[in-house]
Parts: structure tokens; sequence; C-alpha cells
């Protein structure tokens, strides 16, 4: 499940960064487009999502899905794998300034992931697993785009299939259809 809970403060986020570049947007406006760029038709709409989404442990604790971090050195090559191959979109990205390294958020479907160009943030190599169904349908749609660096194939294993891809920066994904037992 896809969580929006931090939805408000990407606006903040895109005020800012549009004010840095003398571009002035009210938060309303803001929170439109962030509601506009999640799929939503306005911010209403999201809101609602976001407050039905929220899920609390005794009125006090809430844990949402973890977001993997996996280091990228090339801003070309991670589009390349990410957009174009794994047919994951952009949902925002940051650079403190327009020379320094690129953190972006990627997503499709449920799964989020974050791609940084930062040293500090992720060692190259690091792996996910992504619970997802259609896994065949998925290899199928990947195997067809003919990518030069990667034709991926599905493994049965005792929990289910498997599909792991490796991105240009040693990083695997593997793509699992559990078995329901």
């Amino acid at each position: 499940m896809r969580t929006f809970v931090n939805a408000k403060a990407m606006a903040k986020t895109l005020e800012s960064a549009l004010a840095a570049r003398d571009v002035k947007i009210s938060h309303s406006a803001a929170l439109e487009i962030v509601a506009e760029q999640f799929g939503f038709r306005d911010w209403n709409t999201l809101s609602a999502r976001i407050s039905s989404e929220v899920r609390t442990d005794n009125g006090q604790i809430s844990i949402e899905p973890a977001i993997p971090v996996l280091r990228s050195f090339s801003e070309d090559k991670a589009r390349e794998f990410y957009e174009g191959f794994l047919g994951f979109r952009t949902d925002w990205e940051h650079r403190f300034a327009p020379d320094l390294p690129l953190y972006l958020q990627l997503s499709r479907g449920g799964v989020i992931v974050h791609i940084s160009e930062h040293h500090g943030d992720a060692t190259p190599g690091g792996t996910a697993f992504v619970r997802m169904t259609g896994i065949e349908a998925y290899h199928r749609e990947l195997n067809a785009k003919k990518y030069q660096n990667m034709r991926p194939g599905v493994e049965k294993v005792d929990w289910g299939l498997e599909m792991t891809v490796i991105d240009p920066f040693g990083n695997r994904l593997r793509f699992c259809e559990q078995r329901h037992v």
C-alpha cells in the first residue's frame, strides 16, 4: 500500500524550491499540485485518503512501510534503468544546489524507492525485497523492452516466484509474488 502521509511536507518543499527560483505560489496551490502528482483530483480527496491510511498501535505508534535508499553514481543511468526499464515514475527530486548530488523518490504501484547520489546515504550492492502480484506479466513487460544490460528471469522458490534485477550500481531489487499457504 502506498503512503501519502508526507504530502504536506512535499508541498512545503515544493513551495520553497519554487520560491528559491523566484516563482511564488500559495501553500494551497502547492497542496493541489502534490495531490495531482499522486493522481488525485484535488487536495481534499488526497487528504481524506491520508486520514484513512494512518494506523496506530494503542493510539501512539504508527509504523509505515520501509523505503529503501539505493546508491547511484549517475543520474542518467538511474533514470534509464528505473524509469525507462522498470517503469517507475519520479515523484519528486531534490538537490541542495544545481551542482550537488541528486536525491529522488521513484514509485510504481505500491512500492517506493529513494535513489541517492550522496556518498553517505547508502552502500552500492544493497537488496530491496519487493512484494507484488503479476510477476509473470511484469517479466514479459521488462523482457519486451530488450534492455541492453538486463534480461531477468523468473525463478520458482519455496515461497513463490522471484525475479531479481540488478541496477547499474549493483543494487538488487528482488520482486516476489508470494504463495499463500
